[in-house]
C-alpha cells in the first residue's frame, strides 16, 4: 500500500486498471444474465465462458508483441480506446432488432476480441509497472493491485445484480465501454507528463527476436536462476489443485448436505467463495511484507501442506474443517505466486520481461482447466472421494518434489556462495 500511496504514477495506473477491472465484471454480469434466460441457456454460457477463459491462454503472445513495442504508455491508451469502440458497440447493439442468438454470438465474438486485446495491454502494463515503481517493490505494487482488483470484483458483483433492477443491459455496455476510456486517459495522462518533463519512464529497449528465439532465450534464463522454473511449475499444480477443489466442492456439498450445508446449498457456495476470495485478497496486499524474509519454496511447502489439509477435511466432508484451511491456502499461494514474480522481474532481462510473464502465466493457468477436467470426469464416472483421494496422491508426490528441490536449491546456493568467497 505505501507504494500505491507514495508514488502518484503508479497510483493512477493502478485507478486506471481497477476501472476497467470494474466495468467488465459488471458487464459480463449483467451479459450472464441475460444469456441465463434463453431457451437453450446452457449453450449460450458455455460460449460466454469459453470466450473468458481462451484468451488467457494467449497471454505468452501478448507479453511477447508487448516486449516489441517501443512506446508502450502509447499503445495501452489506444488498445483502452479500441475496448472502449468494441463495448459501445455492444451497448448499441442491445437496442437494435438483431435476435435473440444472434445477438448472444456477436457479443461472445467482440467479447473473445476484446479480451484479446486484453492480453496485450497486460502484456504492456508489466514492465510499465517495473518502469514506475522499480524492480525492489514491484512484489508490493503487483500485490497491492492484485488484491484490490479482487475487491473490485468481489463488490461488483454485488453491485451488478442491483443495477440490473433499474439499468438495462445495454446502459451497462456503455458504462463498461466509458471505464475503459477513462482508464485510457489516465494511462496517458502518465507517459504525457514524462514526456514533457523530458523524463521518459518506458525502457527504449525492445526485443527484437523472432517468437521462438524469444521463448528460448526467456526459458534459457528462467532455468539459469536455480529454483525458478521449479517452483513455477510447483505453483502452475497448486493453481490446479485449487481450481480443482472449487469444482469438486459443490458435488461433495449435494452428495452431503447434513455435513455441508449452511442455512441453504446457493448460500453455501457464496460463503465459500468469499471466504476464498478473502485469502487471495488478504495475500496478495499484505502477503509480501508479512512474508518479506521467507523464501518462496517456504512458501510453496506451507502452500502444499494446507492443500493437502484442505483435501483431508474435504474426504471428511466437513465445511467448517474445510473453511479455514481454504483460506489459508489462497492466501499462501496468493503471497507464493507474487515472490514468484519478484524472483522473476530480477532474473529476466527487461527486454523480454512481458514474454516471460506470459509464458509462466500460460504455465500457470493450463494446469487448471486440464486438473479439473480429470478430476471431475472421475468424480462422474466414479465417487468424488476418487477425486479426492487422486487429487491428494498427486499434493502428495508435490510436496516431496518441493521438500527436495528446495533442499538442493539451498546446496547449490551455500555451494556459490562458498566459491565467490573463495575467488576473493
Amino acid at each position: 500500500m505505501n507504494v500505491f500511496l507514495k508514488n502518484k504514477d503508479y497510483r493512477r495506473f493502478s485507478v486506471a486498471s481497477f476501472l476497467s477491472s470494474a466495468g467488465d465484471i459488471l458487464f459480463y454480469l449483467a451479459f450472464m444474465t441475460y444469456a441465463s434466460k434463453l431457451q437453450n441457456y446452457s449453450l449460450a454460457l458455455s460460449l460466454i465462458a469459453i470466450s473468458e477463459s481462451l484468451p488467457r491462454l494467449f497471454d505468452i503472445f501478448g507479453g511477447y508483441l508487448a516486449d516489441k513495442t517501443r512506446k508502450k504508455f502509447k499503445n495501452i491508451f489506444v488498445m483502452s480506446l479500441v475496448r472502449f469502440a468494441l463495448y459501445s458497440l455492444v451497448g448499441i447493439l442491445f437496442v437494435t432488432n438483431v435476435s435473440q442468438w444472434g445477438l448472444v454470438i456477436a457479443v461472445v465474438i467482440i467479447n473473445f476480441i476484446s479480451d484479446m486485446v486484453g492480453t496485450y495491454a497486460g502484456g504492456l502494463s508489466a514492465p510499465l509497472i517495473v518502469d514506475l515503481v522499480g524492480e525492489d517493490e514491484f512484489a508490493q505494487a503487483e500485490g497491492f493491485t492484485n488484491g484490490i482488483s479482487q475487491v473490485i470484483t468481489t463488490v461488483a458483483q454485488f453491485v451488478g445484480s442491483g443495477l440490473l433492477l433499474f439499468l438495462s443491459y445495454s446502459n451497462l455496455a456503455f458504462i463498461n465501454a466509458f471505464t475503459f476510456l477513462a482508464a485510457g486517459l489516465l494511462y496517458a495522462s502518465v507517459g504525457v507528463r514524462h514526456k514533457k518533463d523530458n523524463q521518459p519512464i518506458e525502457s527504449q529497449e525492445v526485443n527484437e527476436q523472432k517468437f521462438f528465439a524469444t521463448m528460448k532465450t526467456s526459458y534459457t534464463q528462467i532455468k539459469k536462476a536455480s529454483g525458478l522454473l521449479s517452483v513455477v511449475l510447483v505453483i502452475a499444480l497448486l493453481n490446479g489443485a485449487l481450481t480443482s477443489m472449487g469444482s469438486l466442492l459443490p458435488i461433495i456439498m449435494a452428495g452431503n448436505r447434513s455435513t455441508m450445508i449452511i442455512s441453504t446449498y446457493s448460500f453455501t457456495l457464496a460463503v465459500i467463495g468469499l471466504v476464498v476470495s478473502v485469502g487471495a485478497i488478504l495475500g496478495s496486499t499484505f502477503g509480501p511484507q508479512l512474508f518479506k524474509k521467507q523464501s518462496v519454496f517456504f512458501m510453496v511447502i506451507v502452500a502444499i501442506v494446507l492443500s493437502v489439509a484442505t483435501t483431508v477435511a474435504a474426504v471428511f466432508a466437513n465445511i467448517f474443517a474445510i473453511m479455514p484451511f481454504y483460506f489459508l491456502l489462497a492466501l499462501v499461494v496468493s503471497t507464493a505466486s507474487l515472490k514468484m514474480q519478484q524472483w522473476l522481474v530480477t532474473t529476466i532481462d527487461r527486454k523480454i520481461l512481458a514474454s516471460s510473464v506470459g509464458l509462466l502465466n500460460t504455465i500457470i493457468m493450463a494446469t487448471s482447466p486440464v486438473m479439473t477436467t480429470v478430476l471431475t470426469t472421475i468424480s462422474g464416472l466414479g465417487d468424488v472421494r476418487y477425486a479426492l483421494f487422486a487429487l491428494l496422491a498427486v499434493e502428495i508426490i508435490i510436496l516431496f518434489v518441493a521438500v527436495k528441490l528446495s533442499v538442493k536449491t539451498k546446496i547449490n546456493t551455500e555451494e556459490v556462495k562458498s566459491a565467490v568467497i573463495v575467488n576473493k
